[in-house]
């Protein structure tokens, strides 16, 4: 039977009544709620049947009954106010608009719950972020959290946009499925495969350009490459009679194709160089000991033509580059990806040598460069500074450059403070107005904090950040964005099918 409990009501008090009779119904309407409390509390306890009463739970269903459940209370705090952009200091992850609706569609942005795009290039068109001075992107995170199918995303949904993606080095020939999904192109280099590319190769004469200027340019692009190939071999710098040899060399080589109707090859500077009577005619005899410094410069050079990169460069190119495809790949997963990487590395100077002929087409519309696995290359000058000449002419050329590695700390690696190779390391994560940081391990996360100067906050965030999730910060405002994949990317992109067993 439902418990009976007393309870007192207050009276009814017509309006004209006295003072004193108000009074005295309040009075009495006191006295009745005295009596209800007392009759309660003396009233016999409650039998329960079935359950111990020891197991009843405290506090029913509903939760804790009266002011301290903190339901129904108001928090009462002083007022404050303040603009946004001085809460950023304090907190930097606000629920804003973000980056606007134009351009690649990205995935969530965690905050705001709202639709996350980007495009280097209609942001720095639109100037509307302050601070936002070049297209180029910089992205870091360890293994397995997604990056690379951030990247392959981007590049096959900019095509969409009427972007072209170039990706100058592949070594681990991730990238060949995609090409081949998106009806590009992939050249793949390695012993015994039928792909040759010659970088001594001549791009096309842009019309601005007068033919003195475009073969004093070629030139220069030539001598740099072959500088770069025998200072990788040889493991160090140049010496100025050096120099001059490949300078000898080279015009005498390109004088012969030039006779003969053929094109100048790397197997030909290597015999010339290793004919110092040839060297010694081009100087009138003035070379002195020319043949020195030649030696070890053709020697340098045979590695390309007979060594263990033989049949790679010492052809002229299989393949000419065709400005409309959509995608340009070069894979190098043949050259294998364990100890010395010599090999990789000479392979990536003239792949790069070669693809710029195509960067530098002031017709070739906006597109995208991709340094896959770039942190192989921080240990090599060579290609440290031709990468920062592109970084540099990016917005000239109308590229963006995407660097993808796997730690901040990768920069580092390019040498001890102050060198040469980690000057150039730390210039271009200076000329990355966009940078994108998955997580990161715990003791990386000084290094990321101050090379990127991340609030608290921030670290914080990258150090528990899950798969697909990246912390963006885009000249100085952060956004933590949730990559979206569609199914068909999700299986394109599937870099862990060995893992899994799958085909």
């Amino acid at each position: 039977m439902p418990r009976t409990r007393t309870s007192a009501t207050p009276l009814f008090v017509p309006r004209k009544t006295s003072r004193a009779a108000q009074k005295a119904a309040r009075n009495q309407y006191a006295q009745a709620r005295r009596q209800a409390r007392h009759t309660d509390a003396t009233s016999s306890p409650r039998r329960h049947s079935g359950i111990d009463p020891e197991l009843q739970p405290t506090y029913p269903v509903a939760g804790r009954p009266g002011p301290a459940s903190a339901r129904g209370g108001k928090l009462r705090l002083p007022a404050h106010r303040m603009t946004t952009a001085t809460v950023s200091g304090a907190y930097p992850f606000l629920a804003e608009g973000g980056l606007g609706a134009e351009g690649i569609f990205i995935g969530r942005d965690v905050h705001a719950e709202a639709a996350f795009c980007y495009d280097p290039f209609a942001l720095y068109n639109s100037g509307k972020i302050e601070g936002f001075t070049n297209p180029n992107v910089v992205l870091a995170g360890i293994i397995g959290m997604g990056k690379s199918a951030l990247a392959k995303s981007i590049a096959t949904r900019a095509i969409a946009h009427g972007y072209r993606i170039y990706v100058p080095c592949d070594p681990k020939g991730e990238w060949t499925p995609v090409a081949q999904a998106l009806d590009g192109t992939t050249i793949a280099l390695g012993p015994g495969l039928p792909g040759r590319l010659n970088p001594l190769d001549a791009p096309v004469r842009p019309a601005s350009v007068s033919p003195d200027d475009w073969d004093a340019e070629v030139r220069k692009r030539r001598l740099l490459l072959l500088a770069g190939l025998a200072r990788t071999v040889l493991k160090r710098d140049l010496q100025p009679v050096e120099h001059t040899a490949l300078d000898v060399a080279l015009d005498v080589v390109v004088a012969d194709a030039a006779r003969n109707d053929t094109v100048p090859l790397l197997g030909d500077i290597a015999a010339v160089l290793s004919t110092t009577a040839r060297l010694d005619t081009a100087l009138d005899h003035q070379g002195g000991t020319m043949h020195v410094a030649a030696e070890d410069l053709a020697h340098a050079l045979r590695r390309l033509v007979h060594g263990d990169l033989s049949g790679m460069f010492d052809a002229p190119s299989t393949i000419a580059f065709d400005p409309t495809t959509p995608m340009l790949t070069i894979d190098l997963s043949h050259l294998g990806g364990a100890g010395d990487d010599t090999a990789l590395v000479l392979a990536m100077t003239c792949a790069s040598a070669w693809m710029e002929s195509a960067l530098a087409d002031p017709d070739g519309g906006r597109r995208w460069v991709i340094y896959d696995e770039a942190w192989r290359v921080m240990r090599h000058v060579g290609l440290l500074e031709r990468m920062q000449s592109q970084w540099k002419l990016s917005r000239g050329l109308g590229i963006a450059n995407l660097m993808v590695i796997h730690r901040l700390s990768d920069l580092l690696s390019a040498g001890d403070a102050g060198s040469r190779g980690r000057v150039l390391a730390e210039g271009l994560l200076a000329d990355c107005s966009t940078r994108i940081i998955y997580r990161q391990e715990p003791d990386q996360l000084h290094a990321a904090a101050s090379l990127l100067g991340l609030t608290g906050v921030e670290t914080q965030a990258i150090s528990a950040l899950t798969r697909g999730r990246g912390l963006w910060k885009v000249a100085g405002r952060s956004f933590i964005t949730q990559h979206i994949l569609h199914p068909a990317e999700r299986a394109l992109f599937d870099t862990d099918s060995r893992m899994s067993g799958a085909r």
